[in-house]
C-alpha cells in the first residue's frame, strides 16, 4: 500500500483504526480499506451508527458557526479524532482567519494523523492527552501558547465523555476545565445515551466492553449536570438532530434514533 502524506510513518496501515473508522462514517478521507470493513461490521450490529456519527459531526459544525459569529476566536476540542471533514478549524477559520484550534486526543494513532493534517497551520495544533486528567492538558506548552483562558474560550466535548468510565471522574474533569474558563465562555457537549433506544441498541452497546473504548450511555439528566451551573442556551439539552437545525423542515422523524443528547451552555 503506498503511504499518502497525511499517515506519517510509524502508524501501522494493516491494523485498522477507531479514529480512521469515525472518519470514514462522517464521509471523510482519511480512511483505508481495512478501516471500512471494520466499519461495515460495526453497521450489522448497530445499523444506524454512521447516522448519530454525521448527527454528532453536523451538530458539531453548527456549533462551531455560533460560537464563532458570538466573537469566540479560541476553541479546545477535547476528543477530537483525525479533524477533517468540515472539523472545528475548518469552519472557525473559514468565518475567523485568526481562531485558534486545540485538538485533544488520547488515540496516538489520531494524533499523528492530526500532526500531518494541521502540518503549515499555525492557529492550530494537536495535543496527546486524556481528557480525564485536565491538569496535563492544561499545563500542556502547546495548549498555553494558542488558547488564553483569561479570554473566553469554547470547551468542545462532543462525542468523548461516554468514552469516559465513572470511576475515572468525567463529572470531575469537566468541573476542572470550566472552572478555568473566563466568563462568556462556552462549553458544547454531546453525549450517547440509552434514553429511547430499541434493545437491540443496547445489545449491541455491551459489545463496547470487549474493546478499550467501552460506552458507558447516560441518562439526559446525568448528562445535564457536566453543565454545572451555566447556562443552556436554547433549545437545551436535546436530541442531535433537534439543536437548532439548518432546515427544521427536514429533520427526521424519530430525532430519537440519533441515541445522543447534545446542547450548549454559556459562563455568565
Amino acid at each position: 500500500m503506498t503511504r499518502p502524506s497525511w499517515a506519517p510513518e510509524g502508524i501501522d496501515l494493516d491494523r485498522p483504526s477507531a479514529s480512521r473508522v469515525y472518519d470514514y462514517f462522517v464521509g471523510g478521507m482519511h480512511n483505508f480499506e481495512i478501516d471500512r470493513e471494520l466499519a461495515q461490521m460495526i453497521e450489522k450490529f448497530t445499523p444506524n451508527v454512521a447516522e448519530t456519527m454525521r448527527a454528532n459531526r453536523d451538530l458539531l459544525r453548527r456549533c462551531v458557526r455560533v460560537l464563532t459569529d458570538a466573537g469566540i476566536d479560541q476553541f479546545l476540542d477535547l476528543g477530537s479524532g483525525i479533524p477533517t471533514v468540515g472539523n472545528v478549524h475548518e469552519v472557525a477559520q473559514a468565518r475567523n482567519p485568526r481562531a485558534r484550534v486545540v485538538y485533544v486526543d488520547i488515540d496516538p494513532v489520531a494524533v499523528a494523523h492530526s500532526q500531518a493534517i494541521l502540518d503549515g497551520n499555525p492557529l492550530a495544533t494537536v495535543v496527546h492527552a486524556d481528557m480525564a486528567q485536565p491538569d496535563s492538558i492544561l499545563n500542556d506548552p502547546e495548549v498555553k501558547r494558542l488558547l488564553d483562558f483569561e479570554r473566553p474560550i469554547a470547551v468542545l466535548l462532543l462525542g468523548v465523555l461516554h468514552f469516559v468510565p465513572d470511576e475515572a471522574d468525567p463529572a470531575g474533569a469537566v468541573a476542572k476545565l470550566l472552572e478555568v474558563c473566563a466568563p462568556g465562555s462556552y462549553v458544547a457537549i454531546t453525549h450517547a445515551t440509552a434514553d429511547g433506544q430499541p434493545a437491540e441498541v443496547l445489545e449491541a452497546q455491551k459489545l463496547s466492553g470487549r474493546t478499550s473504548t467501552e460506552i458507558v450511555l447516560r441518562g439526559h439528566d446525568e448528562i445535564a449536570a457536566y453543565f454545572g451551573d451555566w447556562t443552556l442556551l436554547e433549545p437545551g439539552l436535546v436530541q442531535l438532530p433537534l439543536w437548532r437545525p439548518e432546515n427544521p423542515d427536514e429533520v427526521v422523524e424519530a430525532p430519537e434514533r440519533s441515541g445522543a443528547y447534545g446542547g450548549l451552555a454559556r459562563k455568565d
